[in-house]
């Protein structure tokens, strides 16, 4: 049986947060009334000329830096031309043989394998508008009429291409993970999946292993989240290989992703560059990026999230915590702000990389909607170091706090949990429970200290769980002489 192995690369589409579109001044602004939010330029009627937005081409040029790109010096803008109904021009300015950025890379940790994919190319290109297919499925075949909403035609669109570097949907997923915490850390676009504002098309083929030549490729669209792009290519790799194996061909097409059913299906033949008939824009003049223009951008940049793992490590954060801070650029500021105010870096990871993440899956709110900061989070450190709160209770307040019941302090006075750190006591209580357990304690001074768990309970439960559980420990251990 012949061994085959997938080459994968995957094109990246990124709708930039700029306040105006990528041609004309229309605001970008999604899920606003269909059709309300377009011009003569983005509607493209006669006489209308597009004038490029210089906060969208710094945003690429950003991006592009931040794959270890080289920024061009002198950058072309082209029509490429094909009829589709949501193409008001019937044409996308975009750019060809000219990109903006050139040659860059991205380093992956996949399941401790170390993976670099080069990056052909990022360039800019204007985003269509948007077809809704009325009708089962929700899919232009079987549709009974479709709408046409421009409201997106001329948003600022990178396209972000790889090189087929990938040979796995495992190593496809993670390219497509960090590649959107990228793009967050730089603030130049949500990159969400679930809204197109991040999308993934991929290029797959298969080969013998060994064989340097190429198979014929497929190209996969329609997937709308990581776990979508990595069943998609899952998918498509065993289709392809069951293909061939049974004495197939594969077929140089793109494909369509239905994440309910779990399969791709043939959409249309794949059109090569020469089908979009590239030349020049017209109404447009050539970008000159200078020098002091890229070197603006590069000092520009962020830490990213490669480099605030590193950093996280450097600071012994565990490795997992580590992953999911900087998967999150809102929860590493949190994070950072409350280590630099003096909180206890284990226990504020934990914190925010199980209780928070918790919270808010369970409250569907985003970070920034919620009270919490990095105020609190150190001063909950503080009280739990200082025995005023228990670790338990801790957890009780710091999702009060987060729900905008006020600061730690006032969520623990309020619910009555401030731990007795109190010496005299809870040497009462200890004093107590030993009177009525004196078979545990005896036990204890015999070097049997099982019962060590037993009493530490029952004092808690004399105390209503206010008691430092160390200070109980230690005042059981000495009063046994252990």
């Amino acid at each position: 049986m012949t061994d085959y192995e997938a080459v994968i690369g995957i094109e990246t589409h990124v709708e930039l947060q700029t306040a105006s579109k990528m041609f004309c001044g229309c605001p970008v602004s999604f899920g606003a009334e269909p059709n309300s939010t377009c011009c003569p330029v983005c509607l493209a009627l006669p006489g209308a000329l597009p004038v490029p937005n210089e906060a969208a081409i710094e945003g690429i040029l950003r991006i592009g830096a931040a794959l270890e790109c080289e920024l061009v010096e002198r950058s072309l803008f082209h029509r490429k031309n094909y009829f589709y109904p949501d193409l008001p021009k019937n044409y996308q300015i975009s750019q060809y043989d000219v990109p903006l950025c050139v040659a860059g890379r991205l380093a992956l940790d996949v399941d401790g394998e170390e993976v670099t994919v080069g990056i052909t190319r990022v360039h800019m290109e204007e985003d269509t508008g948007k077809s809704v297919h009325v009708g089962e499925g929700g899919r232009i075949h079987g549709a009974e009429y479709s709408l046409l909403d421009f409201n997106r035609a001329g948003v600022p669109l990178v396209e972000i291409v790889s090189e087929p570097d990938l040979r796995s949907a495992e190593q496809a997923r993670a390219y497509g993970a960090e590649l959107q915490l990228l793009v967050r850390s730089l603030g130049v676009s949500d990159a969400r999946l679930e809204e197109g504002s991040m999308r993934f098309d991929a290029n797959i083929s298969v080969r013998p292993v060994g064989q340097d030549a190429y198979g014929t490729r497929t190209e996969v669209k329609n997937m709308n989240s990581l776990r979508s792009l990595q069943r998609a290519v899952a998918y498509e790799i065993d289709r392809q290989i069951e293909l061939v194996e049974a004495g197939g061909t594969v077929i140089l097409e793109t494909r369509h992703w239905d994440e309910e059913a779990g399969n791709t299906s043939g959409m249309r033949s794949k059109e090569e560059s020469e089908d979009y008939r590239y030349f020049q824009e017209p109404d447009l003049l050539p970008l000159q990026i200078d020098d002091a223009w890229r070197q603006r951008v590069q000092a520009s940049l962020p830490e990213l999230p490669a480099q605030q793992r590193a950093r996280y490590a450097g600071l012994g954060v565990d490795p997992k915590t580590a992953v999911v801070l900087g998967g999150s650029p809102e929860l590493g500021v949190l994070f950072d702000g409350a280590v630099d105010a003096g909180a206890d870096l284990r226990m504020v990871g934990n914190w925010l990389t199980v209780d928070v993440v918790a919270h808010l899956r369970r409250e569907s709110v985003e970070l920034d909607a919620t009270a919490l900061n990095a105020s609190h989070l150190a001063e909950l450190s503080a009280m739990v170091a200082g025995g005023d709160l228990s670790a338990t209770a801790a957890k009780d307040v710091l999702d009060r706090v987060i729900a905008g019941e006020g600061s730690p302090s006032e969520v623990a006075k309020a619910q009555d949990l401030i731990q007795i750190s109190d010496v005299a006591a809870i040497e009462t209580a200890v004093e107590g429970v030993l009177a009525e357990n004196g078979e545990a304690l005896e036990r204890m001074r015999e070097g049997d200290m099982k019962p060590l768990g037993f009493l530490v309970g029952q004092v808690m439960r004399a105390t209503g769980g206010k008691a430092d559980p160390r200070l109980v420990s230690d005042l059981l251990r000495r009063k046994a002489g252990a």
